[in-house]
């Protein structure tokens, strides 16, 4: 008898039967980790793609120009959904209600099926407007708003989940 055959062991104990379970259970650990990451970034894909995105990103700067331009006005709006109406709320600096002479104009959009409603908005109250928004579909939906005020604009987009 050789050394190597004296010293291996005729049968597999009872300890080191699980050691290939082990492996076993890892690998379906990752497979189901993998099952429901994968589950997910399909179900959550938008499907909305850039185009032109090269171009976009030599014209970053002016998008950066105009974001601080907007935020050096200091507006603040809150958007949100009201009895079947997506209503604006607009601030200046000090609190006070953006003036009825103001014009807010935007779209409602689902990013999904990239559908858009038009909303025409008319002052409500003291520094709020509202449009009437019957939408067809309930879900996420994304309010593109601009607001002017002589040569004065901003820019705002507001995810909505509308029921």
């Amino acid at each position: 008898m050789n050394a190597i055959a004296a010293r291996a062991p005729a049968r597999l104990g009872q300890r080191e039967r699980w050691i290939p379970w082990v492996f076993v259970a890892g690998f379906l650990v990752v497979i189901g980790v993998n099952a429901v990451l994968i589950t997910a970034a399909i179900g959550t894909f938008t499907g909305t793609t850039t185009t032109g995105a090269y171009d976009r990103g030599l014209g970053y700067g002016a998008v950066l120009e105009e974001a601080a331009r907007q935020k050096a006005l200091g507006w603040k709006a809150e958007v949100a959904r009201a009895e079947g109406a997506v209503v604006v709320t607009l601030r200046l600096p000090d609190g006070s209600p953006l003036p009825a002479d103001a014009a807010v104009t935007g779209t409602l959009r689902r990013p999904l099926d990239r559908t858009a409603l038009p909303l025409t908005f008319q002052p409500s109250a003291p520094g709020t407007w509202r449009a009437a928004a019957e939408v067809p579909v309930p879900g996420a939906w994304e309010a593109v708003l601009t607001v002017t005020r002589g040569a004065d604009r901003l820019e705002r987009r507001e995810r909505l989940v509308i029921q």
